[in-house]
């Protein structure tokens, strides 16, 4: 996260070197016009350094423009868009060390090429408050992209949870329940656990759990399943454990100030996860799982209790072994949520390996396909009662294309917040490479359908499930039709 101080230096430093390269200047010449060394200069352009009153004032006599201009956050039209850019809450507390941006770089490259990058900083803030694309939004964006360049996988973490099994001397297995990690809280780090506070307070089902930083307690909901503890108390392990001290307080983040604290909630769920589910373990039992001919959702089930964790901590850690030890990177991650009624489907968490895979969220209000597996185990999940969990599978072949994928989901019966449901699907390309691993692919037992992404979209003309008519499609058919009856007039 970067200082006020380094982002004022950074602006002026913008500023000189964008107002040297356009009055054709090099740093000797402006040297020599103003009476300060090169290498002054060049850390002035660097942002190394800020100058005094008197050698601003230099500098902008020498550059033909005023003090104010120089101090200022005013610039001509041509670079405005960038001088916003460097001044927003958005550069100041992003980590660009952390994805690799020098900003020394990225101050040269907006400086070469100010024309192209301005315009592209100027469409690009354009589109965000056109579709009201808040700093949360960007945040969000941006974590899913990092996990995408690691390929969801974290080798320097893992390496922390190995420390830390070391450490503590526990097994690779943890036993279920919680009181291993409870008592790792209280007699390594001082934390108790409190699970009568929040009771008393009007609270949504959002909100698990509440460290209080000062009184050093982690406040549990009460009603909260041993596997929801389980990562909870997981997570607080990590943070207290890695001693980030960036970090939400809250399970559901309410306020983002900056970018750190988003990552380090992460970093710590993906720290509980592989906690409670060591890589060796897990990878021998997908290697078990992969061997098997023939399709059975018991596989999943085993899992979830030889671990004691939810479904959707499950298939994320999959998300992370998949890619990195079997090669399996084509593949996304969605949880999808119903209204009461089960008219409408929203994406709340997606993510998206080597490429945009289907299904994908969008913005335009469109119904996705209610073809979809995650959609039909919604709609059964709602029918039965207990606490099972529902594991179903699909081969997902998309209309129109090549493309099929193998999308295995899980839900569970019982109504989640305010009546509504929601299940959490990992979709792994169907490749060859896939069809090697997993030798149950070929298992005749295994459900088959064509999907798309949206109805709106959707050219299946027999579809038994279609919630809207494929509005969009006609009209690109109307424009073809248009297009190819104005060709007939010639050139």
């Amino acid at each position: 996260m970067l200082s006020d101080a380094e982002v004022v230096k950074l602006l002026f430093g913008f500023k000189l070197k964008h107002l040297r390269s356009e009055r054709g200047h090099g740093l000797e010449d402006l040297a020599a016009k103003t009476g300060l060394s090169k290498s002054y200069i060049h850390d002035l352009e660097k942002g190394k350094k800020y100058p005094k009153v008197d050698k601003i004032h230099v500098l902008a006599k020498a550059l033909g423009v005023d003090y104010d201009y120089m101090v200022s956050q005013r610039a001509s039209r041509s670079i405005q868009p960038v001088v916003d850019l460097l001044t927003s809450d958005v550069f100041r507390e992003f980590p660009l060390d952390d994805f690799g941006i020098s900003t020394n770089k990225l101050i040269e490259l907006l400086v070469n090429t100010p024309e192209r990058v301005t315009a592209f900083i100027s469409t690009i803030s354009q589109m965000i408050r056109h579709f009201q694309v808040s700093r949360e939004h960007l945040y969000f964006t941006a974590l899913r992209s990092y996990q995408n360049l690691k390929n969801n996988y974290f080798q320097e973490l893992e390496e922390a949870v190995a420390a830390f099994r070391q450490k503590f001397e526990l097994p690779s297995l943890l036993p279920a329940g919680v009181s291993i990690l409870e008592e790792l809280l209280q007699s390594q780090f001082g934390v108790r656990v409190d699970r009568a506070a929040l009771v008393t307070l009007k609270l949504p089902a959002s909100c698990r759990s509440y460290f209080a930083r000062d009184a050093k307690v982690l406040h549990l909901r009460k009603g909260l399943s041993a596997a929801q503890e389980r990562f909870l108390l997981g997570r607080e392990l990590a943070f207290q454990y890695m001693e980030w001290k960036e970090r939400p307080y809250e399970t559901r983040i309410v306020e983002i100030p900056n970018f750190e604290i988003l990552f380090n909630n992460f970093r710590a769920s993906y720290f509980s996860s592989a906690l409670l589910m060591e890589e060796n373990t897990v990878l021998q039992d997908l290697e078990n799982w992969a061997n098997s001919t023939s399709w059975d959702p018991e596989w999943m089930l085993q899992l979830l209790r030889k671990y004691d964790v939810t479904p959707e901590m499950l298939l994320q850690r999959l998300s992370n072994l998949f890619p990195h030890h079997l090669g399996l990177s084509d593949l996304f991650f969605l949880r999808l949520e119903s209204s009461s009624d089960l008219q409408t489907y929203r994406m709340t968490k997606e993510l998206h390996l080597d490429r945009l895979h289907s299904p994908y969220a969008n913005a335009l209000n469109e119904h996705y396909c209610r073809r979809w597996v995650s959609v039909n185990i919604i709609k059964q999940a709602r029918q039965r009662k207990g606490e099972e969990v529902i594991v179903q599978a699909q081969l997902s072949n998309y209309w129109n294309s090549d493309h099929a994928y193998f999308c295995l989901s899980m839900a569970r019966p019982e109504a989640q917040a305010n009546g509504k449901f929601s299940s959490v699907t990992l979709g792994l390309l169907v490749n060859e490479q896939l069809r090697e691993k997993f030798r149950f692919l070929s298992d005749p037992a295994l459900p088959e359908r064509q999907v798309f992404t949206t109805c709106e979209r959707c050219g299946i003309t027999d579809c038994e499930a279609r919630a809207r008519p494929p509005l969009i499609l006609e009209e690109r058919s109307e424009d073809e039709e248009l297009m190819n009856a104005l060709r007939q007039l010639g050139t």
